[in-house]
């Protein structure tokens, strides 16, 4: 069984079991979110289309542990002019496990 679900403006294609990460939300580590916003759920060759979502479906999950991404250095520059800026930037993370998938 697996599930796309739309969490902090991006989509997702999750597993029971299954940990990724997402852009940072609330919570302290070790508490349960849900993702209300199922777009799609496929469970025994059976699939449901959401329009746009699956009315009383909804994905819960465990947050394991906040994190920053690598650092992504931004580097401008305007030719013949001495003009150079230099910027890095950590994206803020939570990693996440899929604990449950309850079909609507």
């Amino acid at each position: 069984m697996y599930a796309i679900i739309k969490a902090c403006g991006k989509q997702y294609k999750v597993e029971k079991g299954s940990k990724f990460e997402i852009d940072r939300v609330a919570g302290e580590e070790g508490s349960t979110i849900e993702f209300p916003e199922v777009l799609f759920l496929s469970s025994d060759g059976q699939a449901t289309i959401g329009n746009p979502t699956i009315a009383g479906a909804c994905v819960k999950a465990e947050i394991v542990e906040h994190l920053r991404g690598p650092k992504m250095i931004v580097f401008k520059m305007k030719r013949r002019k001495r003009s150079r800026v230099k910027k890095g930037h950590r994206q803020e993370l939570t990693r996440i496990v899929i604990t449950d998938i309850v079909a609507g």
